[in-house]
């Protein structure tokens, strides 16, 4: 799969001018819409000059800002493509080897490219008990945000899996503040709704995180951790597979932090099921004799 530009310029922020990273700065944040209108517009937007904006393409690889633009315009039409549009891409082998191939390597591309320290970061911000969690997700990651949330609630308290109908979401907001995180995964086509909840519980204090494609959600622009995988493969459908192993690490992160408190949490869970139901402990240590 081509690498997408996007991950190219997070992985070289380091290498370009101090005028050239506000330039990729101001497209990081409105990807990839901000380098789709004039130069003139770009160099605004980042507090620029044209010239600048003109450097930081070629050292891009663009000859020119009509090839850079033809770039994000493939990258956005891949945003918006639909399991339809993509069904040409289906592996010819009947085994799907190809596919196979191809999610291994995702999940290995998305940890080799996955922004310095945002990993530990999240996970440390999410181990803090004073914070409480929310998790959302859309119409093929809601079991995401569902699965995160079971086990972060066994290791933590105050954890909620956003779910149900869509007005019920807005109940939820309205306790929303400084004190909570919501952790966001949205991935291409992007749901207006899941954009406009994560937008609103920032509005009220909220922290956000995002989990998403690498095109980027537009949840993005006002997320403080962005946690980009690889999503696709030859076939009609995104894989998730990538997105379940950021959730499992960040899981494994947040029980590390708090190993004694979730060790704690967790011996206290077997407790209760087995004072609901004895048989889970004869189960585990097998019939008397």
């Amino acid at each position: 799969m081509e690498r997408p530009l996007l991950e190219d310029i997070r992985d070289r922020l380091e290498e370009f001018t101090a005028t050239e990273r506000k330039a990729a700065h101001a497209l990081l944040a409105n990807y990839p819409m901000q380098g789709l209108g004039t130069v003139a517009q770009f160099a605004e937007a980042a507090g620029v000059s044209s010239p600048t904006i003109l450097r930081f393409v070629a050292r891009l690889g663009f000859p020119g800002f009509a090839e850079f633009q033809k770039k994000l315009r493939s990258e956005l039409e891949s945003q918006l493509n639909s399991p339809l549009a993509r069904s040409t891409t289906l592996p010819d082998e009947p085994g799907g080897d190809p596919l196979v191939s191809q999610l291994v390597e995702n999940v290995r591309e998305t940890f080799s490219h996955l922004p310095k320290g945002e990993l530990t970061g999240l996970a440390r911000l999410l181990a803090d008990e004073r914070k409480t969690v929310h998790l959302i997700g859309g119409r093929f990651t809601d079991g995401l945000a569902r699965y995160m949330a079971a086990h972060l609630r066994i290791v933590r308290p105050n954890v909620n899996h956003v779910a149900g109908q869509q007005g019920n979401w807005l109940d939820q907001l309205i306790g929303i503040g400084h004190k909570d995180v919501v952790v966001v995964f949205d991935i291409r086509r992007y749901q207006t709704e899941i954009i406009q909840f994560a937008e609103a519980a920032a509005r009220q204090g909220a922290t956000v995180a995002l989990i998403t494609d690498s095109w980027m959600s537009p949840v993005g622009r006002i997320a403080s951790f962005v946690l980009p995988a690889r999503v696709a493969v030859p076939s009609p459908w995104d894989s998730s597979l990538a997105l379940m192993a950021i959730a499992e690490v960040l899981i494994a992160g947040v029980t590390r932090e708090n190993q004694q408190r979730a060790q704690e949490r967790m011996r206290f869970l077997e407790t209760l099921r087995n004072e609901i139901d004895p048989s889970t402990e004869e189960r585990r240590n097998g019939p008397d004799i």
